[in-house]
């Protein structure tokens, strides 16, 4: 008989979710941000599971989820070096993810993945320099459909960045709303 000691891979809490989602709403109903959908992002979780979720208010449950990367911060760019544990900053040039609530804002061309990104505001002071930092929402090519684990998905210079096939689904999303979408990247 074999037994096999490896660990199940982490995943997301839902009930730890949704009461970010709670959270979420209550401040979209305050700022006027779109209520029907947001993006709730898990950094607590490794970076080889899916800790990206769109969340559906109406139905309180998860619409979407996938794969999202993190900043490289000190290491070179498009490893897994932080996989487990990411280091955030604010800091202009520091190559952190920041964390905290963004209102995702105007689209654009990108170089990455599906050529779409949309342009991040930071609603707090730990991102409040996302734009000067261009950190923005985009799909990349590096970042694989599903879980990885005990892998992780390439990081990057700070941005969230999602599969290609994610982003034309939630971009899709976000070119119907007439409001803003929340994005809360948390850990």
């Amino acid at each position: 008989m074999t037994v096999s000691l490896q660990a199940a891979a982490p995943h997301i809490d839902t009930a730890r979710t949704r009461e970010k989602a709670k959270q979420a709403l209550a401040f979209c109903r305050q700022k006027g941000f779109d209520t029907k959908y947001c993006i709730l992002i898990d950094m607590s979780l490794p970076s080889g599971v899916k800790r990206f979720v769109v969340w559906d208010f109406g139905k309180n449950n998860i619409l979407l989820s996938g794969l999202v990367s993190h900043g490289c911060g000190k290491m070179p760019w498009s490893g897994m070096w932080s996989k487990d544990k990411p280091e955030f900053s604010n800091a202009d040039g520091s190559h952190c993810t920041p964390l905290g609530k963004y209102k995702i804002n105007n689209r654009a061309y990108s170089a990455w993945g599906i050529h779409v990104k949309y342009y991040l505001d930071g609603l707090e002071s730990t991102n409040s320099n996302a734009l000067v930092r261009q950190i923005v929402f985009h799909s990349w090519e590096e970042v694989a459909e599903n879980d990885v684990y005990p892998f992780g998905t390439p990081e990057g210079w700070g941005c969230p960045a999602i599969s290609n096939n994610t982003m034309k689904i939630v971009g899709g999303m976000l070119r119907k709303q007439k409001k803003h979408w929340l994005m809360w990247i948390y850990s």
